[in-house]
């Protein structure tokens, strides 16, 4: 009886045991990932998921969440200003040339720019033209161009913008490489005890000097170019009413005052031309004269007959 008991206990014990060790998580449980729940990533974890993503190159399968976000994270690109040279060219027609170039030279003054040059000069019809070149801030590009077009008629306009971005970037990152170029020849240069070594060394770094030198003369060239906009403007005056020269009176007057002092010109100039045909053909007639005149003396002397 007691045996029974004994054996009935035993088998209650073991049939505990059992379901305890079956409710156990299995071995692969990692208790941080309960702990940490939306912690920041450690080094480690970072390490694990950059070769996360090495093993997943070249599959289709989808990055995990959390691998993909932060790939995405390191590899966004930095932003990169644009760089933009902005140009302009307008025609007006305007009453008084002289006195536009004095507009534009304070509308200049007043965005902050200024004139680059002028040129004023009557053409073939008397007519007043002008060429004016503005530099002005990029910021007040638009600004300035509308303050042109009110000048006077505009008979055409044009507006350029040159993307020199690329160029930019591209001069920067030389320029980067030739001034760490020129420092470590120069703390070779510092260690060379040889005749023959400074002076191949001192050949690297003139040569550096130079490429560099260049490169910074290109970067404030376009860096010019970019902060400062330029807007040509060519000016003319309206044409006079009537045609392109219209009627004058005047005009006609000197035309024909013109016209008589040529024609002396060409009277002048052939005289002199054929003078000395006339003199040689003056000398052969007063020659032809001359011999005419004496056979007929000869003919009137006959001697009388005995």
């Amino acid at each position: 009886m007691n045996y029974k008991v004994i054996t009935l206990l035993l088998v209650c014990i073991a049939t505990v045991v059992a379901a305890g060790c079956m409710g156990l998580p299995n071995g692969n449980f990692d208790a941080s990932s309960s702990s940490q729940g939306n912690a920041p990533l450690s080094d480690s974890n970072r390490y694990l998921q950059t070769e996360s993503k090495m093993a997943y190159d070249g599959s289709t399968a989808p990055l995990p969440a959390a691998t993909s976000a932060l790939i995405q994270s390191d590899s966004a690109p930095s932003a990169i200003e644009t760089k933009i040279i902005k140009t302009a060219s307008l025609t007006i027609e305007v009453k008084d040339v002289p006195g536009s170039v004095e507009v534009l030279k304070n509308l200049a003054a007043r965005n902050g720019g200024y004139i680059s040059s002028t040129n004023v000069q009557k053409n073939y019809n008397d007519r007043l033209t002008g060429s004016v070149i503005l530099r002005v801030p990029a910021a007040e590009f638009e600004n300035t161009l509308t303050g042109v077009k009110a000048i006077g008629t505009v008979k055409s306009a044009s507006t350029q913008g040159q993307d020199v971005t690329e160029e930019y970037v591209d001069l920067q990152a030389q320029k980067t490489s030739y001034q760490n170029q020129l420092a470590q020849y120069n703390e070779i240069m510092k260690k060379a005890v040889k005749v023959d070594d400074v002076i191949t060394v001192q050949q690297q770094i003139d040569r550096v000097q130079t490429q560099l030198n260049r490169l910074e003369g290109r970067l404030r060239y376009l860096d010019s170019r970019i902060d400062l906009s330029t807007i040509t403007v060519n000016l003319q005056e309206p044409e006079p009413v009537g045609g392109e020269t219209g009627y004058s009176f005047v005009s006609t007057i000197n035309v024909g005052i013109s016209g008589f002092f040529g024609m002396i010109a060409v009277v002048i100039i052939v005289f002199f031309t054929l003078l000395p045909l006339v003199i040689i053909g003056g000398a052969v007639y007063g020659i032809y004269r001359w011999k005419k005149s004496r056979k007929v003396a000869d003919l009137t002397e006959v001697p009388e007959r005995k």
